[in-house]
């Protein structure tokens, strides 16, 4: 950094988010709010897995399943791991535009990680604010079209056939950014997959365009187009064949030849409106279409002893929209400023789902005879307010309220005399008031406390299978409800760098957990829970190149009461570590380390079997140079260094018979290396 001694410690930049929904310094804000820059996504990573480097924020944990047809896991704070496929408990945004559904399940598999400029997590209290399934936000926004045009391309080779390639183009097309600005890009990944049975293929396209009409006033089109012709699904394995060998997989995979294709197109338009000092408004309006055909592992036997079992082919055929309109106003009460954020927002989803069977004879994984058709439709009404009273140079309060109301309508298409007809309407609402305070003991030391409601429906495809295996929606799931308390400590100096500390407490009625039944998942209330965490984090710059981080995480979850009371929450280690350190010049050669330690994760509600803990270390170096219009960079990078071998996610209270396939297996040692060029034009 310029005007830095070599031994001094260099000030880390003041970030900005807007978590809150208004712009601020994530050190004035009373929540736990984590940021990683676009950097950190791609640097000497294969950008094909957005928990390549989540690893920094504490409260979360993304594990890489090396299951193309089951998605990333990601939970934050307890809230996420039921989830066998998707993402549950947890509101998802792409540049303002939901990636989680109006029934609370999300998708991430459209993001670009080439042309992310951050990543913003918001955990606790606050993230109540989001509406239904708000355990913590992820908001991903992608960088601007800003300067000259610019065409970068790259590409990453690694372990078990894994392939990528990529290009964006990127610029504006005025003076000083007066014009259109575009980031355009695409990638196409492909890998055999670390275990037998696990290979897939991918194609991502995003455009992002941004003008200004007037002085006054920001359009941003997004568009995006995600293509998955075939993930081949390897199913989790029994304790036995995992120890016996981790890169195989049950029979059942084979056999039923397990697997998913995926196309989804999206769009969305985002306008911003500033219509004097104190007021603006913001529109967004989006709509997309998703489409999923998933072969599963149903036992023929099953099938056709059940008449009324909906098959062991899922169809799916999904058309979505939405809207948001939110009204800010930056005014003074008491002479102290004030900003209040008033909005509405609606969402809609229409659902064609169709069960087959997955055998035609005594061919198996093929799709056969008709056993399901349904029309389900879901759309949720909110409205919020919040404010932000920065009351004096010290104390900063924000007080927010939400209020919401889902309601789900199921039109049975398949009746017959054996299969009556299981149509249905179930809603679903909540107010959800969340309230902060912040406190400057110093220049560069904040406290704060939060407290807040919460609020979680079963989604769709909790709803569709019963625990009975009988047709129909599963309408006596009731939604989970929590409070949350928090309380912490947020520093930034040049001497001691950037640190947090959170305590947090959150106690769920209702709470929905999985039970898998010969290969299918279904949902049911298991009462009451309770979590106590505790979250650290620190980051700092040495010598102008050095960044050191550290993220750590305890987190005691537990059942309060039924059968399991006194358990552990499945899917959840008690403790995480995440440490790195990298030497980051300019140009030049670069290197890098990180650490990542989980202690062990129970798989059931008995914890009578749990994936032990592990730490795996992680190594890059590469070099990167500018020569005329031109830069350059490549780079190797080693994960699982020392080779250990450990189950990388679980599959949560699985039951299939005679014993659960719960552990998914992590790769190896394992290396990938990159190449890029960038040439501005």
């Amino acid at each position: 950094m310029p005007g830095q001694a070599q031994t001094d410690a260099p000030a880390l930049a003041a970030t900005v988010v807007t978590a809150t929904r208004t712009e601020a310094d994530p050190q004035d804000v009373p929540a736990s709010i984590g940021s990683v820059a676009g950097d950190d996504l791609r640097q000497g990573r294969a950008q094909v897995n957005i928990s390549e480097a989540l690893g920094s924020v504490p409260g979360l944990q993304a594990r890489e399943r090396q299951n193309y047809a089951q998605d990333v896991q990601i939970s934050m704070r307890g809230f996420g791991t039921r989830a066998t496929f998707g993402i549950r408990g947890l509101r998802l945004y792409v540049d303002g535009i939901p990636a989680t559904q109006p029934d609370g399940q999300g998708q991430l598999s459209h993001v670009d990680l080439a042309s992310a400029e951050r990543i913003e997590v918001l955990r606790g209290p606050f993230s109540a604010l989001y509406g239904n399934s708000s355990g913590g936000v992820l908001q991903v926004f992608t960088e601007e079209g800003r300067g000259a045009p610019r065409l970068r391309l790259d590409t990453a080779a690694g372990s078990d056939g894994l392939l990528r390639f990529g290009t964006k183009l990127s610029g504006n097309t005025g003076p000083n950014d007066s014009g259109v600005g575009y980031v355009l890009s695409a990638s196409r990944f492909a890998t055999d997959g670390y275990r037998e049975h696990s290979a897939a293929r991918r194609t991502l396209a995003n455009a992002k365009l941004t003008l200004r009409p007037h002085e006054d006033g920001k359009l941003t089109l997004v568009a995006n187009r995600v293509v998955l012709p075939k993930a081949e699904d390897p199913l989790g394995l029994e304790r036995k064949d995992w120890q016996a060998n981790p890169r195989g997989v049950a029979a059942a995979a084979t056999n039923y030849n397990t697997r998913k294709s995926m196309d989804q197109t999206q769009a969305g338009l985002v306008y911003e409106h500033y219509l004097s000092e104190a007021h603006s408004v913001q529109g967004t309006l989006y709509g997309g279409q998703r489409s999923t055909q998933q072969f599963q592992s149903i036992p023929r036997n099953t099938q056709v002893s059940l008449p009324l079992h909906p098959g062991g082919v899922i169809d799916l055929d999904r058309d979505y929209a939405g809207a948001d309109l939110r009204w800010t106003w930056h005014t003074r009460l008491a002479d102290a400023p004030l900003t209040v954020v008033a909005g509405l927002a609606y969402d809609g989803l229409r659902e064609d789902r169709r069960g087959y069977e997955n055998f035609v004879g005594s061919a198996l994984g093929v799709q056969g005879a008709l056993r399901r058709d349904e029309h389900n439709r879901v759309n949720n009404f909110d409205q919020y307010l919040q404010a932000d009273w920065r009351v004096t140079q010290r104390w900063t309060l924000n007080a927010g309220l939400r209020h919401s109301r889902i309601r789900v309508d199921s039109q049975d298409r398949y009746i017959t005399a054996a299969n009556p007809d299981d149509s249905g309407v179930a809603r679903y609402g909540a107010t959800l008031p969340v309230v902060g305070a912040s406190f400057a003991i110093t220049e560069s030391l904040r406290i704060y406390a939060s407290a807040g409601k919460g609020f979680e429906t079963p989604t769709l495809n909790e709803l569709s299978y019963r625990p009975d295996q009988l047709p129909g929606l599963n309408f006596g799931l009731n939604p989970a409800r929590s409070k949350s308390v928090e309380t912490g400590l947020k520093h930034r100096s040049a001497a001691f760098g950037e640190w947090t500390v959170a305590v947090f407490r959150t106690g769920t009625e209702d709470e929905i957990v999985t039970r898998t039944i010969d290969g299918r998942a279904t949902a049911t209330n298991a009462g009451r829970t309770r979590r106590n965490g505790l979250e650290l984090s620190w980051e700092q710059r040495f010598l102008q190149h050095l960044r050191m981080q550290m993220a750590a995480t305890l987190l005691d979850a537990r059942y309060r009461d039924g059968a399991n009371a006194g358990s552990r929450m499945p899917g959840l280690a008690k403790s995480s570590l995440y440490a790195s350190a990298g030497w980051m010049p300019q140009q030049g050669w670069r290197a890098g380390a990180d650490w990542r330690v989980l202690s062990k994760v129970y798989v059931n509600d008995a914890n009578n079997d749990a994936a032990a803990g592990y730490g795996v270390l992680g190594l890059y170096t590469g070099y990167l140079a500018r020569v005329g219009s031109w830069q350059l960079e490549g780079f190797v990078r080693a994960d699982n260094l020392l080779d250990k071998r450990y189950a990388g996610s679980v599959i949560v209270n699985d039951a299939t018979m005679p014993v659960g396939r719960y552990f998914e297996p992590a790769p190896g040692r394992n290396w990938l290396v990159g190449l890029s060029a960038t040439l501005a034009l």
